[in-house]
């Protein structure tokens, strides 16, 4: 038996050797065609492509990337697991793709893998109507009453967190790294704005534990079994959407008694509890999966920006220091007070330092999508269907501005306002359909962060070679997470 078996083999060998060897032959052949004259690789590694280049070393694959596409055209191509890929560098084509997003055009994906990591029923992926039948119900929430209550929130939190950094670290002989306790803090401030009153210690740990093993799973081999971080990662949005829902029960249950509303989700069932019947998405699950959708664009994309507003910021004293003057005026830590909504709106420099943080760092380097049929985008180049596009929204954010490669706050101000008159390249909260409805609230996040940080603490960065270059985890960071000292800051400080 077993020598037949051998045998049958023998004979089929050359006949399976040959298949693989066409299989390999079309998949270069499908490869070029699609790329035609596009610069990238002329040969691609057989169906994993150049993925394990990307997930050892993401910055230098995507800065690759773009200096291929640094030419006339401004795309560039490459092949990742069975996917052809298409880099677009240009800040006007990626306005053009960010412009189509719609059924027989783009699809926001947000993760080369997305749906099978985000769940199909993420508002990521939905389009037309329905995507904006849950933006109106979605938009509400991120109106001037929710988010005083929400920085009321937030300063708490920022504030708890800022005071153990005083108390651990401060006056301390080896520097600490920001980057993992600013995770921790908007992880907490994320979790607390949007269902805070609904989470004891255990759900909290298990949030913790849940995001971190999806940050994970985004950055792995896409294999969707247990035990690899992608089917962890699967697993673990599972969770938080069930948890999530639980926490959409209990607010729908306690607004129905009366009660005002405290949290994000408490401002969308209290909007939803009393209408006979019910709009649409209003069922738990449906309002848990957006939650989860809004935890996972708060926390990493904040946590970078944070993170990058240290660094900057103590790179440029006279930033820093006008910061302090500024928010001097209007706020102090010993004054026991948060600040107002109307103290918040004063901050007009400190705003301008938050908003150039975002473009000269922005958060998400690149945002997936996927072309849902083929797409002319330049006279000389049409986007195959089903091939992964990744505008570049970092590239964007230097071309057009004024001295783009310079660190200049004052680019946002009232009588520069280069926000607006290079509006097609600030992209750092997206444009079209698909534009970050919670912007404000992120914003705001970045101000209270810089305003309170800089007035209770005094910080000193511990520069190393190569500490500024950046790194993707998933979203952009400085390669050494931010290593400075940590002291209390006296009044006398600069």
């Amino acid at each position: 038996m077993v020598s037949s078996s051998v045998s049958t083999f023998a004979s089929l060998a050359p006949y399976l050797v040959s298949a693989l060897l066409l299989f390999l032959l079309l998949e270069q052949l499908s490869y070029l065609v699609k790329k035609r004259n596009l610069p990238g690789p002329f040969l691609v590694p057989p169906i994993i492509g150049n993925v394990l280049a990307l997930l050892r070393d993401p910055t230098s694959f995507w800065d690759k990337q773009s200096a291929m596409a640094d030419n006339s055209v401004g795309l560039s191509a490459n092949y990742l697991i069975g996917k052809f890929i298409v880099y677009v560098r240009d800040a006007e084509l990626s306005n053009k793709i960010f412009a189509n997003v719609r059924p027989d055009a783009f699809q926001l994906i947000g993760h080369p893998y997305g749906k099978k990591i985000f769940g199909d029923r993420s508002l990521i992926f939905m389009f037309g109507e329905e995507h904006k039948s849950v933006r109106r119900q979605v938009a509400p929430n991120f109106t001037r009453t929710p988010l005083s209550i929400y920085s009321s929130i937030q300063q708490t939190v920022i504030l708890r967190h800022l005071r153990q950094w005083e108390e651990n670290f401060s006056g301390g002989s080896q520097p600490v790294s920001m980057r993992q306790l600013i995770r921790e803090l908007n992880l907490e401030t994320s979790h607390t704005v949007f269902v805070g009153p609904y989470l004891d210690e255990e759900v909290k740990n298990s949030i913790r534990s849940d995001y971190n093993m999806f940050n994970r799973g985004t950055m792995a081999l896409p294999i969707d079994l247990s035990g690899f971080a992608f089917g962890e990662a699967r697993k673990a949005v599972s969770r938080l959407t069930n948890t999530m829902a639980l926490c959409t029960r209990k607010s729908k249950a306690k607004m129905a008694t009366g009660e005002h509303p405290t949290c994000l989700v408490d401002f969308w069932t209290h909007s939803i509890i009393a209408k006979t019947p019910p709009p649409p998405h209003s069922k738990d699950e449906e309002i848990s999966c957006v939650l989860v959708d809004f935890l996972i664009a708060a926390q990493d994309a904040s946590t970078s920006s944070l993170l990058w507003a240290v660094v900057l910021i103590e790179s440029e004293p006279e930033v820093l220091r006008r910061v302090r003057e500024e928010v001097g005026q209007i706020w102090s830590p010993e004054s026991n007070t948060l600040i107002t909504a109307d103290q918040l709106a004063e901050m007009k420099y400190t705003r301008c330092v938050a908003r150039e943080v975002l473009r000269y760092r922005t958060p998400a380097s690149v945002v997936p999508h996927v072309a849902v049929s083929d797409f002319l985008l330049t006279e000389s180049y049409t986007i195959p269907k089903g091939a992964v596009v990744f505008p570049s929204i970092y590239n964007a954010s230097f071309q057009g501005f004024t001295e783009p490669d310079r660190f200049d706050p004052d680019r946002f101000s009232e009588t520069r306002q280069e926000d607006q008159v290079f509006k097609r390249n600030f992209l750092a909260f997206g444009i079209g359909s698909h534009q970050c409805v919670g912007q404000r609230y992120a914003l705001n996040q970045l101000v209270l962060f810089i305003a309170m940080f800089t007035s209770l603490l005094d910080f000193k960065r511990v520069r190393s070679d190569g500490c500024d270059e950046i790194v993707h985890c998933p979203t952009m960071s400085p390669k050494d997470g931010g290593m400075v000292f940590l002291s209390s800051r006296t009044v006398s400080s600069t």
